[in-house]
């Protein structure tokens, strides 16, 4: 299916712009509002999920892209942003920068253009599956075509495994 109804028309405006047209939108009767309801609702793996996520770097919204089984290790982020202070941003930062509620940020398609930057272990998927601007709506990328609409810089800031 492509961009239906219940696509988020931002959203919906977004993928046009970007002449993503064809791109398929699923839409789930349960939330799909964290990585492992939208891993359990589409059939799979958590990092085949994309959490699009909103930062606070010295009080700028930044948004970042990162695989649903990994965590943001702040610190690194802190340091690739040369910020003195990051931390995750409130529910109502987070609708003033990117137009839309937690749980259904997309990665591209907001109210404000966002500094955003993603990890590099999205690219271990041929294919990731973002928000697309609802909690109920997820639509389909290849990491690499994702990232270049997003205008994402690639870096490295998982949290490493203890």
């Amino acid at each position: 299916m492509t961009a239906s109804a219940t696509t988020h028309p931002r959203f919906a405006a977004a993928l046009a712009a970007l002449g993503l047209n064809g791109i398929e939108t699923r839409s789930f009767p349960a939330a799909t509002r964290t990585a492992a309801q939208a891993a359990e609702a589409i059939g799979c793996k958590l990092n085949g999920i994309v959490k699009s996520l909103v930062f606070e770097a010295d009080k700028e919204p930044v948004l970042v892209l990162m695989d649903g089984a990994s965590r943001v290790d702040t610190e690194r982020l802190r340091a690739e942003l040369g910020a003195a202070r990051v931390r995750r941003a409130d529910a109502t930062t987070v609708r003033a920068a990117t137009g839309y509620a937690i749980g259904g940020v997309p990665p591209f398609g907001h109210v404000t253009p966002l500094r955003t930057l993603a990890d590099r272990g999205l690219l271990g998927e041929e294919v990731v599956w973002g928000a697309a601007g609802t909690p109920h709506t997820v639509f389909p990328l290849s990491p690499a075509a994702l990232i270049a609409h997003a205008g994402a810089t690639l870096v490295d800031i998982a949290e490493r495994p203890a």
